[in-house]
């Protein structure tokens, strides 16, 4: 699977590719995406900025091996070859009758931000999710995350009641898959 597209504005093109959990451009991209993620928690929470322990412990909890086929796929993101950022898809199963798939680590770096790669890299998730099997995509996230929460809003994605029991999982969202022509 490749998915190419072009930023009119910029004329810089996109393309989504799955790639190994364990690659290093992988790594590099979780590493700053756990960074991120987790900073914004502990300001928020303790007006202090993740340590160094706390990071590594984090990184070394989520190894994406979920990701991996043939249940799961990871996909990165490039724009003009540079890694910008990921997204995973995970089969679960069935879930009250429907063949669904989880979407993790949706996250595009900074300085990639705006220019159209969000849309596609969840575009491309779904495509991988249908491709797994799946008839409906769900997440969690934290209620801090705003701009990913009106992303999947934007996307068709809908507030739920809890699907999963994580640490920092406060926001649940679904999402019906069609055919890939939907």
């Amino acid at each position: 699977m490749t998915r190419v597209d072009v930023d009119p504005l910029l004329g810089g093109p996109w393309a989504i590719v799955p790639e190994a959990v364990d690659s290093p451009v992988a790594a590099a991209l979780w590493r700053t995406y756990y960074t991120e993620v987790s900073d914004r928690y502990y300001l928020l929470h303790e007006g202090r900025r993740t340590t160094p322990d706390e990071l590594e412990r984090e990184i070394a909890a989520e190894t994406g091996d979920g990701l991996r086929p043939p249940t799961g796929t990871l996909l990165v993101a490039r724009y003009g070859g540079e890694p910008a950022g990921t997204a995973g898809v995970r089969l679960l199963g069935d879930m009250k009758g429907i063949s669904t798939a989880e979407l993790k680590r949706v996250f595009l770096r900074e300085d990639m931000r705006g220019r159209g790669g969000a849309a596609l890299l969840l575009a491309a998730a779904e495509d991988a999710a249908r491709a797994l099997g799946a008839e409906q995509i769900i997440l969690d996230t934290r209620l801090d995350l705003v701009e990913a929460r009106a992303l999947y809003a934007r996307h068709g994605y809908e507030e739920s009641e809890p699907l999963t029991e994580r640490q920092y999982a406060e926001c649940w969202y679904v999402k019906k898959l069609g055919s890939a022509a939907s």
